[in-house]
């Protein structure tokens, strides 16, 4: 339960992070105040459930095409996050850079939380026991 809640929020922090500083570097991407958090939520929601479908589909070869499934997945995100308005782009250009930007910095972010904060979680559980 307490790793499921921390995968939850590191989730939500780097969809956070990732839409902050997408919008900071791409001119043509731009995330709105009223809608930011729900830009947020559906960002992040979106992203897992594809991360959950690709591994369900892809358990085999889910190496080789995370990296793909990964920059879908967060096209898809994006897609999904602008049409509660909280996100906007100025053409497709703003919206392909946003996309290659945003999954980098998501990409990034968990693989530093999953080297940093899931071993310290799994070494606090494990001495409570």
């Amino acid at each position: 339960m307490v790793r499921t809640l921390l995968n939850l929020a590191i989730f939500l922090a780097t969809a956070a992070i990732a839409l902050l500083l997408t919008s900071l570097l791409v001119p043509g991407f731009h995330v709105h105040p009223g809608g930011f958090i729900v830009a947020i939520i559906v960002f992040a929601l979106v992203q897992a459930l594809v991360e959950w479908l690709v591994r369900k589909v892809f358990h085999r070869s889910a190496p080789t095409v995370a990296g793909i499934a990964g920059l879908i997945s967060t096209f898809l995100a994006l897609w999904v996050a602008s049409l509660f308005g909280g996100l906007s782009f100025d053409g497709v250009g703003g919206w392909i850079l946003a996309t290659v930007i945003a999954w980098l910095i998501t990409a990034i972010l968990g693989w530093v939380a999953g080297r940093f904060l899931t071993p310290r979680l799994d070494r606090q559980q494990s001495d409570r026991r």
